[in-house]
């Protein structure tokens, strides 16, 4: 019994040494961070939102703090945020501040469209993303060295989720044959939250359901597939979510049985037609060459009547001279 009361004073007695582990969370509730300190020299730890939302085409940021086990750190630095995964993630920007210097000068921008808020002198990385698209969607991580050792940097391990969010897009609509001479449509849209589709066209009436085609889905991507179009005319794809709606529409004209033949003496016609208007061309054509390589020259003007007649009547008025003596020898 006494030795039961001793081992019992012993783990009372015990002092917890170590690190001591305590979360915050923001004003809704969200994980903020997990700091960990222990006594009495404070350590490494990363301060970050759980999730940002923003919408495609406008900016987010995305914020970041963090501590360090120095007092006072002035020596050259860097600041990194990685995409998709922590330490193995590629690089979607960077920038490093030389000794002293609490400007950060930017060596990566992905796209141009990434820049530094926050000081990171005064231990803030925050970042900004310009022009976003649905692409942006996922998981960022914030990290800072300072030039040390391996032990003088540091990186978020949770990182924090960048939410995009858009209004539906009609990516692509097309009618593709399918065997038999039959004809199915496919209509691709993306958004966020993914959209949901419908068709609407002859003997289908208005927001029919569509069929989502298994394995054509990815990201933010939604497809669906109309089969086996039975009428011609207009089939219209609508794509809608919380933030709003997008409609395309495709045309299916096909030739029917009966109609065959007056569609192809039309089309002879047609052709005969062109033919024609081709022969009268090449003639029109054909005489201007002629007229060009055979020009016509005016006959030569006549002789002057008058002159002549005039010429006559003067010899025939002129006085005849005196006969010419002969001598003989």
């Amino acid at each position: 019994m006494e030795g039961s009361f001793r081992l019992l004073a012993c783990l009372v007695c015990i002092v917890p040494m170590g690190s001591l582990v305590r979360t915050k969370r923001d004003t809704t509730g969200n994980l903020l961070n997990t700091e960990m300190n222990s006594a009495p020299a404070q350590r490494w730890s990363m301060q970050v939102p759980a999730e940002v939302s923003a919408t495609a085409g406008e900016a987010a940021v995305l914020p970041c703090t963090f501590t360090h086990p120095h007092r006072h750190y002035d020596g050259p630095l860097t600041a990194i945020w990685r995409a998709g995964e922590p330490f193995a993630g590629p690089q979607v920007f960077r920038c490093a501040a030389a000794r002293g210097s609490e400007l950060c000068q930017t060596a990566l921008s992905l796209h141009g469209r990434f820049r530094l808020l926050g000081n990171p002198r005064r231990n803030d990385l925050s970042l900004r993303i310009e022009r976003l698209a649905l692409a942006d969607d996922g998981r960022y991580f914030c990290r800072v060295e300072f030039a040390g050792d391996v032990h003088d940097r540091y990186e978020s391990r949770q990182g924090v989720r960048l939410r995009v969010t858009a209004a539906p897009r009609i990516v692509n609509i097309s009618v593709l044959p399918g065997p038999g001479h039959a004809f199915h449509a496919l209509c691709t849209a993306e958004g966020e939250p993914p959209p949901a589709l419908a068709w609407s066209g002859p003997a289908l009436g208005n927001g029919s359901a569509a069929t989502r085609s298994p394995g054509h889905d990815h990201g933010h991507q939604v497809t669906a597939e109309l089969p086996a179009l039975a009428h011609d005319g207009r089939y219209t794809c609508t794509a809608s979510n919380s933030l709003g709606r997008a409609e395309a529409s495709v045309y299916l004209f096909r030739f029917h049985g009966a109609s065959m033949a007056s569609a192809t003496a039309l089309l002879l016609g047609a052709l005969g037609l062109k033919a024609l208007l081709l022969l009268g061309v090449l003639g029109v054509w054909a005489t201007a060459q002629h007229r060009l390589e055979h020009p016509v020259t005016p006959d030569a003007p006549p002789r002057p009547q008058a002159q002549e007649s005039n010429y006559e009547n003067l010899n025939q008025m002129s006085p005849r001279g005196p006969p010419a003596a002969v001598c003989s020898p």
